[in-house]
């Protein structure tokens, strides 16, 4: 049986009638402030799935012709509520009967796209366009579409313009509940018709893991972990004397990073892809990308963070050493399909959706990160609040420094903002700490540097404490990011990508120890990945002292030793009058004669010494004596994935970035259409594992 939306016939239907409760209990979020006051439950008798509508308005919440909020009059009424939608939309739930089929896409738009996952409950709105594209004398059904909106598109390079009078509809806020193959049908104009087709994939509801800790490097790839493992550890006749932490994961596999419009990601789309379990497109988080002007009210998924709140009340946090409205973080809780509007993706993290009905969050518990142009009152807040007293104001305890991050209590919710932009990397906080004093960037404002800097360590083992206190037994979510893996790679500056590289894998290994400390680890799901990679990789090694007194471009290529010549690492061998305290597990010596020769795959033109910028990272196309470093790009790359704990064993393989979240959702029993009633009390059983410290 089909649901068919349409103003003239509704889907069978009993419109239960709890204007303060759901089915399940819960109260309905108040975020959509300016227009609808609640949605209530319509559940299609017979037929496939509870479907959740607005009361007032039976067809489903329009969009306003100028693409941003619902259209409003008559307090509250929908502008456009007696008017036909474009065609009818048709959901149906696939049986034997019915075999899934697809078809040439016509005219007809509708997000979530053809091939979309779904868990069972997870809320999603829905968007169909119908267009009449005009191009030159060729007119689709004379130009014009079912009604009567329209949006102009210019053609790249202005030889042309194109004409697209689009009708539109936006389902706000639906789920389907049950598992199965789906199949969305649009019809328009009479006889044109657009299928897609979903799965919405059985998900178990058993609780097994408390806890998950999602470590992100961004950018990482197996070939940054092997020459960061060639610093960092010492080998002996081809063996290694110690090994790095993620070598001791018992579980690896590899996840495939396309988006929906390329096959090289970005951050933001390849974030939001791993905790919403949907692809996007490039830029955007958290939604799918459609026609209208605003940035803000495209078609929304939810994410892991709202899912694991609304049905088990856990609580979360997020690490990061970028700004923390950067997108890895960012992604958590943003939906726009534009990542650089920070300052409202701050304001969303804290206070969730407010233009629309969507699932309630009441920020996070843990928010780690640099950044504070976002939080100062000024042009990069928004709105030019003071985030810092917004945050305060919600009951957080708020950091500036290392010194008071380690004093914040670990029963409160506490927002750490430890500069202005991105971290300084971990060699210029602990080799080249001089360097510190060029930056301008002090959290509180003004052009001081930021000198009491913590590290990604003593941030997420404080996230940790913080989140294992205040979770309790409802357990927490936490993300770590390592940003500048990928910032680095970015400007070629390969040493402190892998610096930060090994900061990471020495995070990873201090939060299991803390984990132990705390009794939770066999409770816990640790999960390691990226969320794209670069081509980088050594080929051999880089003599830069005979490089450097070479004047003729031929001889220069005499430098780089290769197979046999390549010899030995020098970064582990000690050098009389060089210590820089960094402890076991990072190099001795951060400027051997006999340095990596690397390189990326996306090689922009440049002239290469193979030496470490001791005054300071590398910038994009800058001259450096008169030679010019350009930029990197990401790279086509499977990225790795490590995991141990409760469910480790379904991160073995080959699969899409997607199913990560897919994965975690069945260890965290997200199956759940509505909230959870149930416990976690039984600990989940423990799993035979050798932890080499």
């Amino acid at each position: 049986m089909a649901a068919n939306f349409s103003e003239r016939q509704h889907c069978p239907a009993q419109l239960e009638k709890q204007r303060g409760k759901t089915r399940h209990g819960r109260k309905p979020t108040s975020g959509l402030r300016h227009c609808f006051p609640s949605l209530l439950p319509l559940t299609c008798t017979g037929s496939l799935f509870p479907l959740w509508v607005h009361p007032l308005t039976p067809s489903l919440l329009p969009i306003s012709e100028a693409g941003k909020k619902p259209a409003c009059r008559n307090n509250g009424v929908p502008y456009q509520r007696g008017r036909r939608p474009p065609g009818r939309l048709h959901l149906r739930r696939l049986g034997p009967d019915l075999p899934a089929s697809r078809r040439v896409p016509g005219p007809g738009l509708r997000v979530p796209p053809d091939q979309s996952d779904f868990l069972p409950g997870q809320y999603f709105d829905l968007r169909v366009e119908v267009h009449a594209p005009v191009n030159g004398t060729e007119a689709f059904n004379n130009g014009v579409p079912d009604e009567e909106f329209s949006v102009t598109i210019t053609k790249k390079g202005g030889s042309a313009q194109s004409l697209i009078n689009v009708a539109s509809k936006i389902y706000r806020r639906i789920r389907l509940s049950d598992p199965g193959e789906y199949e969305v049908s649009l019809s328009y104009y009479g006889d044109k018709t657009t299928v897609a087709n979903w799965v919405v994939r059985p998900t178990s509801h058993r609780k097994k893991a408390k806890n998950v800790i999602f470590f992100i490097g961004d950018g990482m790839t197996t070939n940054m972990i092997t020459a960061a493992r060639l610093l960092g550890h010492r080998s002996i006749n081809g063996k290694y004397q110690s090994l790095m932490q993620l070598d001791k994961f018992p579980v690896l596999g590899h996840q495939m990073t396309h988006s929906i419009d390329s096959y090289i990601t970005d951050s933001a789309n390849s974030a939001a892809a791993l905790y919403s379990g949907h692809k996007g497109t490039v830029n955007a988080m958290g939604v799918y990308v459609d026609s209208s002007p605003d940035p803000f009210d495209d078609p929304k998924v939810e994410t892991i963070t709202e899912i694991l709140g609304r049905i088990w009340g856990s609580v979360w946090g997020a690490v990061t050493t970028a700004t923390i409205s950067d997108a890895t973080p960012a992604a958590l809780t943003a939906h726009t399909r534009q990542r650089g509007l920070y300052g409202p993706i701050v304001e969303q993290a804290l206070n969730g959706i407010t233009n629309y009905t969507w699932t309630e969050q009441n920020g996070p518990d843990v928010y780690f990160g640099g950044g504070a142009e976002q939080f100062l009152p000024g042009a990069g807040s928004y709105q030019g609040k003071d985030y810092y007293a917004e945050f305060a104001n919600k009951g957080y305890t708020v950091s500036t420094n290392k010194t008071s991050l380690l004093a914040v209590d670990p029963t409160e919710k506490a927002l750490g903002i430890f500069c202005q932009g991105n971290f300084p990397v971990w060699l210029d906080r602990n080799v080249y700490v001089e360097n510190l004093k060029a930056f301008k960037n002090n959290p509180a404002g003004g052009s001081d540097p930021a000198l009491d800097l913590p590290g990604l360590k003593e941030m997420t083992v404080k996230a940790v404490e913080i989140l294992h206190n205040r979770g309790g037994d409802k357990g927490f979510f936490l993300m770590s990011e390592a940003a500048s893996i990928d910032k680095q790679m970015h400007q070629l500056d390969y040493d402190r990508a892998l610096g930060d590289l090994l900061e990471f894998d020495d995070t990873i290994k201090a939060t299991i120890e803390k984990l132990e400390e705390l009794g939770v680890l066999d409770e816990t799901l640790i999960v390691v990945s990226a969320d794209h990679g670069h081509g980088f990789d050594v080929f051999g090694s880089a003599d830069t002292q005979y490089l450097a007194a070479q004047t003729e471009e031929r001889k220069k290529r005499r430098a780089i030793g290769t197979y046999a010549n390549s010899g030995l690492s020098q970064y582990t061998e000690e050098v009389p009058g060089i210590s820089y305290n960094t402890g076991a597990n990072f190099p001795v010596n951060w400027t051997p004669r006999y340095a990596i020769a690397a390189g990326v795959a996306a090689a922009p033109d440049r002239r290469e010494d193979f030496k470490i910028r001791e005054g300071g990272s590398r910038v994009p196309a800058s001259s450096v004596n008169g030679e010019y470093f350009s930029v990197g790009v990401h790279s086509l790359t499977d990225v790795p994935v490590f995991a141990m704990g409760p469910c480790q064993n379904l991160f073995g393989g080959v699969y899409n970035n997607v199913d990560i979240f897919y994965k975690m959702a069945e260890c965290l029993g997200l199956g759940h259409v509505g909230n959870a009633t149930e416990e976690c009390t039984a600990k989940p059983k423990k799993q035979k594992r050798t932890l080499r410290h």
